[in-house]
């Protein structure tokens, strides 16, 4: 279980303060919604590491994340856009999920065509659609295969059939991996693929 109790955060300078506590399932998807400003990519960069909490708690099986480093994490995210070094082929910027870029040929070949893109691993990144990218970026959190994930509007600069493609496909791989998942999203289309949501408002949390 992925756990935050009364994660609070403040942006220097300001006098407002987040305040988090939710807690993510196994295999769930839990959707996150607000207004622009209202906190949620502030909350993603918490429990990723790119922000230190000012109190609290973030745990994982009863495990504190607290003080990791972001790459000490077991986190992958999937953002809107940029997931990728457009000038690295597919293959290469799979192998940047293994230290050292280590990463057999085969198990690059495997997460290809799990994600549809099978035969595409030598294009270079450029030269591939939105959808394919976006296919090519969850190749690479399948084979990171950490039990957080993190969604960060990603669907939103697809057309509608290439964004319905691809939240099937996250809803089977988050099931099949048991991945706790967190939906970050303004459109209803994202958040109907979750399994329970919460809207950000005030700085907080509220079911809904």
């Amino acid at each position: 279980m992925l756990e935050l109790d009364g994660l609070r955060f403040a942006h220097p300078g300001q006098d407002r303060q987040y305040a988090f506590s939710l807690s993510v399932a196994p295999g769930e998807i839990l959707g996150i919604s607000g207004a622009s400003g209202a906190g949620k990519s502030t909350l993603l960069d918490l429990i990723a590491g790119f922000v230190t909490p000012l109190s609290g708690s973030l745990t994982l099986d009863g495990q504190s994340l607290v003080g990791l480093a972001p790459e000490q994490r077991p986190v992958a995210i999937l953002f809107q856009a940029d997931n990728l070094f457009d000038h690295l082929s597919i293959d290469r910027n799979l192998s940047l999920a293994r230290p050292h870029g280590r990463l057999p040929q085969d198990e690059r070949d495997s997460s290809l065509e799990a994600v549809g893109l099978a035969g595409l691993g030598r294009r270079r990144a450029s030269t591939l659609s939105g959808g394919q990218k976006q296919r090519a970026a969850l190749a690479r959190c399948l084979l990171l295969d950490r039990p957080v994930l993190l969604l960060d509007e990603p669907f939103s600069a697809l057309d509608v059939d290439t964004a319905d493609a691809m939240r099937e496909l996250v809803r089977k791989l988050v099931s099949a991996r048991n991945w706790h998942t967190l939906l970050v999203s303004h459109q209803e289309s994202d958040l109907a693929m979750s399994d329970r949501r919460l809207h950000l408002e005030a700085e907080r949390l509220q079911t809904g």
